[in-house]
């Protein structure tokens, strides 16, 4: 519809309206309002040609006549901010399209599936609190016998975070041919963090290697949430270890790294801190509270054992997930 198209229909809108005054004209005119906008006619513009069409049709007194100057004056500068929104808005949905695209290749940068073994069980729920995450993981087969499992929390979220976790990511693929301890790894990442992120930004992580033979488990933390270790043997759960400096705020880390053997039916559980910040009638979730979680399901599977700690959260807190989720559970079958 060209201009002098919705000029003609909205004067046959209007002297049918001013004969009738039915409502089959004001319906019309709510559909021609939707097309006005969708065309981005200006208001000044609609204004100035009611009063032409409106002195076509009938004697405009001169009192009128001038307040239609005025209310068309008005109307150019309710225009200029119609424009600006509308500018705004364009923007804003082109954000939207990026920040879609980036979310789309966030997810490449996280892996499939897990490494299957046969006496070892591995449960993962990973829920972003919003489109994007700031949370990473990343399993690694390096042989028949070992895989290392990887946690991070990136301290921000958006594109942001995304572009830090490929950085992550790719990193650690760059070192794990060659086969290092955790604390040596989370040692390099510190270096590759430290020179290529904005200050203000750093992440956390953890990072662990898992013997299948000797079922031996050896991690470093880097200002990470701390895990939970299940130990059958004593039916109690246990704090990991969990010292060592954030990623990226000094370029020389030296990370402890700690050891455990892992027994039949005991437990790894790992988290980012949306797993714990949690409120509850106004208050934090304390550690204890998660600990009683997790020992009502204790003989479930891995698997099971992370969706259901989630879906437990989730309820208590509200349906509010104020945080991503993440959550690692590893379980020795026999």
């Amino acid at each position: 519809m060209a201009r002098q198209e919705w000029e003609d229909e909205y004067r046959k809108i209007l002297q049918a309206f001013l004969r009738g005054r039915g409502e089959d004209q004001l319906y019309l005119g709510q559909q021609l309002s939707k097309w006005l906008r969708a065309h981005h006619v200006a208001p000044e513009e609609i204004v100035d040609f009611h009063v032409r069409a409106l002195a076509e049709t009938v004697e405009l007194p001169e009192l009128v006549k001038d307040s239609f100057q005025l209310l068309t004056e008005v109307m150019i500068e309710y225009g200029i901010a119609f424009r600006e929104y509308r500018s705004l808005r364009s923007r804003q949905q082109q954000l939207e399209s990026e920040i879609e695209v980036a979310a789309t290749m966030q997810q490449t940068l996280l892996p499939r599936t897990s490494p299957q073994f046969d006496q070892v069980e591995i449960g993962l729920i990973s829920v972003p609190a919003k489109q994007m995450s700031g949370d990473y993981y990343n399993f690694a087969k390096h042989d028949d016998q070992v895989f290392s499992v990887a946690l991070a929390d990136i301290i921000g979220k958006g594109i942001p975070a995304a572009l830090c976790m490929s950085m992550i990511k790719y990193a650690m693929d760059s070192f794990l041919d060659q086969r290092i301890t955790p604390a040596a790894m989370l040692g390099r990442l510190n270096g590759v963090v430290e020179r290529n992120i904005e200050p203000g930004m750093f992440i956390t992580m953890f990072y662990g290697m898992y013997d299948t033979c000797l079922h031996r488990f050896r991690y470093a933390v880097a200002g990470h949430e701390p895990g939970f270790w299940y130990r059958a043997s004593k039916g109690r759960l246990y704090d990991l270890e969990s010292r060592g400096l954030v990623l990226g705020v000094t370029p020389d880390v030296d990370y402890q790294e700690y050891e455990i053997d892992i027994e039949p039916g005991d437990l790894l559980i790992l988290m980012t801190d949306g797993v714990t910040e949690r409120k509850v009638g106004g208050r934090f979730l304390q550690r204890e509270n998660i600990a009683d979680l997790i020992q009502a399901e204790i003989g479930s599977p891995a698997q099971q054992i992370a969706e259901n700690l989630y879906r437990k959260l989730l309820l208590l807190s509200n349906l509010e997930l104020p945080d991503d989720h993440t959550m690692i559970v590893i379980r020795r079958v026999v």
